[in-house]
């Protein structure tokens, strides 16, 4: 099957792609900067060509070059909307709806996208309750409100034309070469096995934590179904505050420093309690223990700086 990746250098593309090649997989990647190095330097594992999703000639001209049955785009401006609202905007919502149209006159039988566990807003709209992906939107930030407007373009495009659309909202997706978007849980691993300090606000700030690694398998398993039931999919993933992360890391790390401003933040926090058993129950997903995840974070990072590993406890 022939796939199109567009966002194929990110964070999270180079591990959808070694995943689907390794399904066997005809994958071509595009991207505005195809020759990113990966983390660790680990090959992608398939070509990838030069260009820019907010074009909507770029996108069409490599539908048309690549002819793909499938396409999933994971371009997106994360954590940078509020500074540059601009270009934030063209590569969210223009770079979104290039894809859907060219899919659309490329014949391409299934979309997927990624959305984001941001456009539900604040707990607090939710109570203690687990959110839903038929729950309302409550989401403010410019990012929040870009995935709305993709969910909503998406809807459109599925009772206009037909087409198959399935968006994935991903939680606070974690790894060792994270920098843009919500990277405080990764700041307190990363900077930690660093050996540097790490002073954060909020002790009490609650995160949803997902592995890079776990969110490319989700993707991954949603791309290559055949008629996913839904046309969307909460993540899901671990909630866990700042503080209670800290701990984690100094029972590997003992040595660790990791203070916080505050001890607050839980009521100023995002959706962190999330309903995904739709994505559970339809494609067999599970995750890792989050202490073995953050393990195999500081140990990357430290393999990549030189320094010995550590072992769980």
């Amino acid at each position: 099957m022939s796939v199109l990746v567009i966002g194929a250098t990110g964070f999270i593309g180079p591990r959808l792609i070694r995943r689907l090649v390794a399904r066997g997989e005809a994958v071509v990647g595009m991207d505005l900067n195809p020759g990113a190095a990966p983390f660790g330097d680990v090959p992608i594992g398939a070509p990838v060509v030069r260009g820019d999703v907010t074009q909507f000639e770029d996108v069409m001209r490599t539908v048309l070059d690549v002819k793909p049955e499938r396409l999933i785009n994971l371009a997106y401006g994360l954590g940078a909307g509020e500074g540059n609202p601009h270009q934030v905007m063209r590569l969210d919502i223009l770079g979104m709806d290039n894809c859907f149209e060219a899919a659309r006159l490329g014949g391409v039988k299934r979309v997927v996208y990624a959305s984001s566990i941001a456009v539900s807003g604040q707990q607090s709209h939710f109570g203690d309750r687990l959110v839903n992906e038929d729950d309302p939107t409550h989401g403010t930030s410019q990012y929040a409100m870009h995935k709305i407007f993709n969910e909503f373009q998406a809807r459109k495009y599925i009772k206009n034309y037909g087409m198959s659309i399935t968006g994935v909202r991903p939680a606070n997706v974690t790894g060792p070469d994270k920098v843009r978007g919500s990277v405080d849980h990764v700041q307190i691993m990363v900077d930690a096995a660093r050996g540097r300090p790490v002073h954060l606000p909020s002790k009490g700030l609650m995160r949803l934590m997902i592995h890079v690694e776990d969110i490319a398998e989700v993707f991954t398993r949603v791309l290559l179904a055949d008629a996913p039931r839904h046309p969307l999919y909460n993540s899901g993933g671990i909630p866990v505050s700042l503080g209670e992360l800290a701990d984690i890391v100094r029972g590997f790390l003992p040595d660790a420093q990791i203070t916080f401003g505050q001890e607050g933040g839980r009521e100023e926090s995002g959706n962190y309690l999330v309903d995904w058993s739709r994505l559970a129950k339809e494609f067999g997903i599970e995750y890792p223990g989050l202490h073995t995840r953050v393990l195999e974070v500081i140990n990357e990072v430290r393999q990549q700086e030189g320094l010995p590993p550590v072992t769980g406890r």
